[in-house]
């Protein structure tokens, strides 16, 4: 999935009218992508030197 583009200054009418306003829309894409860029990151809490002895590196 691509990180979605915010809409472009004409897109919105500012109206506040439309539902599901193009903002809406970005704001539900943007955090779908997030939540997949997350999930990609490798696990950082995870602890390397378990089971290793005290003076292996």
């Amino acid at each position: 999935m691509e990180k979605p583009e915010k809409p472009g200054l004409s897109e919105c009418c500012g109206g506040g009218s439309c539902c599901p306003c193009v903002w809406d829309v970005y704001f539900a894409e943007l955090k779908k992508w997030q939540i997949e860029q997350k999930n990609k990151q490798p696990d950082t809490e995870v602890n390397h030197d378990v089971g290793k002895t005290p003076n292996e590196p």
